[in-house]
């Protein structure tokens, strides 16, 4: 089957490790199933792994992809929920400490074919294109956890979302502006902050510019770069939710002054659950809200996707079909 996949990586130059060509069809172990994929979509992760990020050469050669939609062996229209949890796991699958990502553990989405847990099939609604279905489950489905599992946002509250051009960003400035939520989001880039707004953010601004007001909530998915713009934008009793550190780990500034004496909240958020995944798609279906998809291309074509990414020359996902 063809597939996106690596057999060496390379910190240095991560897209020179990116293999496309055939691989062996996967087995199916008992209490697992087969998708037969019609469209999977790139994430940043697959770029890490290409550097050797949580992926050591032991795993070696290893399919990459979390994100996927198709066909299971009985014809149903499933979308795959990445988090492979342990099966002794009942209870939130984020939590578990033995989780893993499809292309970590076991082989990913970027294939003709994919083979997760039973338990990680969940129902596509007919409203959802495969492209459409393809992007949630990784960006969208973290996006959905951070907004109103973690943060808690309710209509009428303000948001910033820093950085606005990457798969996460949009999926915030849609869920939040389909939520009633007003947003602000944040970029370096011109076209971006324009972007932005045509998404659905009310403003855009430079990244580190000075905001109207301070906001009730700040979506953090940049980390080093943005961390001290985003601990002063809080009103007091704020929060900050991350789920990336793209700029790295380790801000010249942690604020921890302003955190404790303004009473400010920091919450980690990770991909999300089967429950949430299910109800996102049930978001999207009634509220009209879908994806926003830079690009659309074979696999065959898988080069060209991971090239825009590590450019960082895209708005929205990279899907790629079958």
């Amino acid at each position: 089957m063809l597939a996106a996949f690596t057999t060496a990586t390379n910190a240095a130059d991560p897209l020179s490790a990116l293999q496309v060509g055939e691989r062996p069809a996967p087995e199916v172990p008992e209490g697992w199933a087969r998708v037969r994929v019609r469209a999977a979509s790139l994430n940043r992760h697959d770029l890490w792994s290409l550097a050797g990020v949580g992926l050591p050469d032991a795993r070696l050669p290893m399919i990459l992809g979390c994100d996927a939609a198709g066909l299971d062996d009985e014809g149903n229209e499933v979308v795959v929920h990445a988090v492979i949890s342990d099966p002794a796991w009942k209870a939130d699958e984020t939590l578990d400490p033995k989780r893993s990502l499809l292309s970590e553990l076991h082989q990913g989405a970027l294939a003709d074919e994919v083979v997760v847990p039973r338990r990680n099939l969940v129902p596509k609604p007919a409203g959802l294109s495969w492209e459409e279905a393809a992007c949630l489950p990784t960006a969208w489905l973290t996006a959905y956890r951070m907004l109103f599992t973690q943060g808690q946002v309710t209509p009428g509250q303000t948001i910033l979302v820093q950085g606005a051009g990457g798969g996460v960003a949009t999926a915030l400035i849609a869920l939040g502006r389909a939520a009633g939520v007003r947003v602000w989001a944040t970029s370096r880039d011109a076209a971006k902050q324009a972007r932005a707004v045509e998404l659905g953010a009310e403003q855009a601004f430079a990244t580190g510019a000075r905001l109207p007001e301070r906001v009730d909530a700040v979506m953090e998915t940049v980390g080093a770069a943005t961390w001290s713009h985003s601990v002063k934008s809080l009103k007091p009793g704020g929060a900050i939710v991350i789920c990336g550190a793209t700029s790295g780990p380790a801000p010249e500034n942690a604020e921890l002054n302003r955190i404790f004496f303004l009473q400010l909240r920091v919450l980690g958020s990770t991909m999300g659950t089967r429950d949430e995944l299910a109800r996102l798609m049930g978001f999207l279906v009634t509220s009209g809200v879908r994806p926003q998809i830079d690009s659309v291309l074979p696999l065959e074509q898988a080069r060209d996707g991971f090239a825009k990414m590590a450019e960082g020359d895209l708005v929205g996902k990279v899907v790629f079909t079958r």
